[in-house]
């Protein structure tokens, strides 16, 4: 035990064991700990240290176990028994080794999770590095911060599988499905489901950072279930000054490529040049040539240099196509017209081979057409359809 009495000093061991207050224990714990997971230890030397260790966890006083706990929480120096004995401990103990601890299996912390309750479970759930096993474990035992924690945490590995019992479980938790959107990476039939269950904003976060199939973009934009982006979307076809509008928006984050294909899908065509102008800092009359009278190149130029998902191109195209192959009377069924011959075109492009998709979104537009027939929904002459013509 060489290196470890070098290490410590009588007065420290003495002080360890015999100090009058705890206090004065949990100072010389918080030394002991230091000197010792920095010392360069021997197997004999390693054994000696982790029996003081135990001796320091079994203070009565909590300050102590406490000092113990928060020093040694990322060092591997600390016995098993005393890691799990620590995290059965009162909070202030349990909470910094359990949090940070590399001593604990898979098999303790699910184990924690499973019997620990709602403070341990979130602890587990946020540390540095968690994996597929405990994940699984915390969705199906946690409580609703737990779960909320480790959707929000990057560093925790989630199955498909288990982000899909997240959603059965907390369908209707706005706090654990927001965390879940916001994660940095989702599969892709994990990001479509959500889009059906989470609120506008959102929505709109994942139509924008996660990848999601044009079809189900189009859908949505077409759908029109967004109501605080519809009512922008409404105002981009009221308003006289349309540049202005556009670059209030733009400044404040909310000029993105879903406002902005809801806002063709819903004929807006002067809110998508000035759109298209703004976010690729070009001049609205070069803008204009390149959607109207550039032929099949402009648009995608435009579209690339505005810095929009490309992935959402094919939607913006079959809008822009539409628009120039209608004529608008400005009559009732103008905007339903309009959308139905929209899909279509998008439907019947090349690239859209997939028959499972194009029967699933033929199924949405059938939906859309006849719960707009069904509501009497009209277009007054001064919407966004009047006094437009084909390009």
């Amino acid at each position: 035990m060489a290196t470890t009495r070098a290490a410590l000093t009588e007065a420290d061991i003495r002080t360890l064991v015999r100090g009058a207050t705890p206090d004065e224990r949990a100072r010389a714990v918080q030394k002991v700990c230091r000197k010792l997971d920095v010392a360069s230890l021997s197997d004999e030397d390693r054994a000696h240290a982790q029996e003081i260790l135990r001796v320091m966890a079994q203070d009565a006083a909590e300050l102590v176990r406490q000092a113990l706990a928060v020093t040694l929480q990322t060092s591997p120096l600390v016995p098993h028994d005393v890691a799990l004995r620590l995290a059965n401990d009162v909070e202030s103990v349990c909470v910094p080794i359990l949090g940070h601890s590399p001593v604990f299996t898979d098999a303790d912390l699910i184990e924690i999770v499973k019997l620990g309750g709602p403070v341990r479970q979130a602890v587990v759930a946020k540390r540095p590095q968690v994996s597929q096993a405990v994940t699984r474990a915390i969705v199906e035992h946690g409580a609703e911060p737990a779960v909320e924690a480790a959707c929000a945490n990057d560093n925790a590995d989630f199955a498909d599988q288990t982000l899909d019992v997240v959603m059965e479980r907390f369908q209707r938790s706005e706090r654990v499905l927001s965390a879940l959107a916001y994660r940095n990476a989702l599969p892709l039939g994990v990001t479509e489901k959500l889009v059906s269950l989470v609120g506008e904003q959102v929505r709109d976060h994942l139509l924008n950072r996660h990848e999601v199939s044009a079809e189900l973009a189009l859908e949505i934009a077409v759908g029109a279930r967004e109501r605080a982006t519809m009512d922008l979307v409404e105002e981009a076809g009221r308003t006289a000054d349309v540049k202005g509008f556009v670059a209030h928006l733009h400044e404040s984050g909310r000029l993105t490529a879903s406002l902005v294909l809801r806002a063709l899908a819903h004929g807006h065509m002067a809110f998508l040049e000035w759109s298209l102008a703004e976010l690729a800092s070009v001049p609205h009359h070069r803008t204009w040539l390149m959607i109207h009278d550039a032929g099949p190149l402009g648009l995608k130029a435009i579209y690339d240099r505005a810095g929009l998902p490309a992935r959402l191109y094919g939607a913006f195209r079959a809008g822009v196509d539409t628009y120039h192959s209608m004529e608008f009377d400005g009559g009732a069924r103008d905007r339903e017209r309009f959308q139905e011959r929209m899909l279509q075109r998008f439907l019947t492009q090349p690239e859209q081979a997939g028959r499972d998709d194009v029967d699933y979104l033929l199924d949405k537009m059938d939906k859309v057409s006849a719960a707009a027939r069904g509501a009497g929904r009209s277009v007054e002459a001064s919407g966004p359809f009047a006094g437009q013509a084909a390009g």
